[in-house]
């Protein structure tokens, strides 16, 4: 994994109460949130290519009953 680099942001504080709401309904940090949002817009927008996407499967196990 690259490392990460440190960057100063100002933000508006009604924006960054709603990315805290955000990250808390996603279980993530509100410093994570904010570069998901900013990946998904850069891939979207045809800025970066999305280098890898992970795809999970969720099987439905059923046990019998005893």
């Amino acid at each position: 994994m690259a490392a990460k680099k440190s960057f100063p942001l100002r933000i508006n504080p009604e924006v960054l109460a709603a990315m805290q709401r955000w990250s808390d309904d996603e279980l993530r940090s509100v410093n994570a949130q904010i570069e998901y949002v900013l990946r998904k817009a850069l891939v979207e927008e045809g800025r970066v290519k999305l280098t890898k996407k992970v795809i999970t499967h969720v099987e439905d196990i059923k046990t019998e009953d005893k």
